[in-house]
């Protein structure tokens, strides 16, 4: 096909490989079964980082009830840093997983490893044990199940690039919400123990389902997996996005992570700063498939742009002056629907910076940045107290 030919239909020749034909890929293709790869990406977002995102109901009932004397409360927040650093860490061995075995199988490790670190907390009865369950084991699954994912989805898209990617990661606001409402019963009618199992089995049954749905387009679109590509450090446009990555990360782990404590620390009872995360949740539910839907339409690097500016006003101008519940929960709602903006805009914005080929390599990389400030995320709740 020729150049001309080329650009009229929309496509683009993709090299495979030295003295091979090339493969004209389609760039305004959307097929259908996207959408399911959607969906199944939203429930493995739900059932892993909306998982975490309840860790505070088990942090708090470890705090409360002693669950491990001579702990302190500090050290009991190291597990939730340890399970969300873990999952961005271990970018480099899931890529050469990726690499070497294609995309579905390590997300059915990450299935086990998951699953097995809640069921493993439940019979851990000392510290350390719970360390290497509840916060190494549960962020590796994480991890291997998550980072697989991730890449694929933009294959399938490119009008509807981050409305997609905003479907995808509010799974993790509707996990969030339905992990934070049940954790809580289930450890006063059952156990703790049984509490950490029924999460366990429960995410791994919707996991291994979401992952068997997960299907890559790599025939299509070759993407170069490596390890870490040291070559993407020579381009002034990723260490910008490596910036960008850093510090809005920090600036979100710092406010979703203390508002709970910041609602106590008002005069508000454990059981408003509770609903104050669920709004934050809910807002996380609503507002990233809206962000996506804007960003297709207004532009990407935009509507990034124009929302970060925003939290930042809101932050000075609503939630340092504030004093009431109401305005609270209103500052709650407004942060889950624009504070994870990052989360629904990463990949696409990351197909925007280099080539879709280079899109899982890139991807590890923002990981890998993001990893370091994740590790102190849960310690700044007990830190403001």
């Amino acid at each position: 096909m020729s150049e001309e030919a080329s650009k009229e239909t929309g496509e683009v020749a993709i090299p495979i490989a030295p003295g091979e034909p090339l493969i004209h890929y389609d760039i305004h293709e959307e097929p259908r079964y996207g959408w399911v790869v959607c969906g199944a990406l939203s429930a493995i977002n739900g059932f892993t980082w909306g998982i975490l995102a309840s860790f505070g109901v088990y942090l708090s009932y470890y705090i409360n009830n002693l669950t491990f004397p001579g702990t302190s409360d500090l050290d009991y927040t190291f597990i939730g840093g340890v399970n969300f650093s873990m999952a961005l860490l271990s970018a480099p061995l899931v890529n050469l997983s990726t690499r070497k075995f294609g995309t579905n199988p390590p997300m059915y490790c990450g299935c086990f490893m998951f699953s097995g670190g809640f069921i493993a907390a439940s019979f851990a009865t000392e510290f350390w044990h719970l360390v290497l369950s509840q916060g190494i084991l549960v962020g590796l699954g994480t991890g291997f199940v998550w980072q697989p994912a991730t890449p694929v989805l933009p294959q399938w898209f490119n009008k509807n690039r981050s409305l997609a990617q905003g479907i995808a990661a509010s799974g993790a606001g509707v996990g969030g919400i339905i992990f934070s409402a049940a954790t809580t019963p289930m450890i006063d009618n059952l156990s703790l123990a049984w509490a950490l199992r029924i999460t366990g089995i429960v995410s791994f049954g919707v996991l291994l389902i979401a992952s068997i749905l997960i299907r890559d387009r790599n025939t299509t679109v070759r993407p170069q997996i490596k390890i870490f590509d040291v070559n993407l450090l020579k381009r002034p446009r990723v260490w910008l996005l490596i910036g960008y990555s850093f510090f809005n990360i920090l600036g979100y782990i710092v406010t979703i992570y203390s508002l709970s404590a910041f609602a106590v620390s008002i005069g508000l009872t454990q059981h408003e700063g509770g609903t104050v995360t669920t709004i934050m949740n809910l807002g996380t539910a609503l507002g990233r498939p809206f962000v996506g839907v804007v960003s297709d339409r207004c532009g990407r690097m935009t509507v990034i742009t124009l929302l970060t500016a925003f939290n930042m006003l809101i932050i000075f101008a609503i939630w340092i002056p504030l004093h009431s519940y109401g305005l609270l929960i209103f500052f709650a709602l407004l942060v889950g629907a624009t504070a994870g903006l990052y989360w629904s805009t990463i990949a696409p914005l990351c197909a925007e910076v280099v080539e879709l080929q280079e899109l899982p390599s890139t991807l590890s990389l923002m990981w890998l940045t993001v990893s370091l400030p994740s590790l102190c995320e849960s310690r700044v709740p007990v830190l403001c107290d």
